[in-house]
């Protein structure tokens, strides 16, 4: 094989790898979401998920949001927020922020929870034994 040879190779298979990657990237992401937006079909999937993307970034980028606990699925313009947040701030700040994204027609945040997620977990006390947080 010559280098034009192997440079044109090597652009295809980025490419393929470029949209596969993309593909698996939407399907996980509505895939995580049990809101009713994602069993919905898309009329625009290109800028849906270009929208997602972005949503999901910027809740990443604010330091006042705690972006890993949201879920964030969007059908033809509506974007879908879910999981749980420590406060209704962060809640309305996460609404806010999706609400700025281009393209956003609409958010739905009936699917975040405002408290904390690991109020029932068990913890211990000084003398090692079990006890919930609500016990406290």
């Amino acid at each position: 094989m010559n280098l034009t040879s192997k440079s044109a190779l090597a652009i295809a298979l980025s490419a393929g790898l470029v949209f596969a990657a993309g593909n698996v990237m939407a399907d996980d992401t509505r895939a995580q979401n049990t809101d009713r937006l994602a069993a919905a079909d898309s009329d625009q999937p290109v800028n849906d998920t270009w929208i997602t993307t972005k949503v999901k970034s910027s809740l990443l980028a604010d330091s006042d949001v705690a972006g890993m606990d949201i879920r964030v699925v969007t059908t033809n313009g509506v974007v879908g927020l879910s999981g749980n947040v420590d406060s209704q701030v962060q809640a309305d700040r996460a609404r806010q922020i999706a609400q700025d994204i281009e393209g956003v027609a609409r958010v739905d945040d009936s699917g975040l929870t405002v408290g904390n997620a690991n109020a029932d977990r068990d913890t211990r006390t000084d003398d090692g034994e079990p006890t919930t947080d609500r016990d406290n």
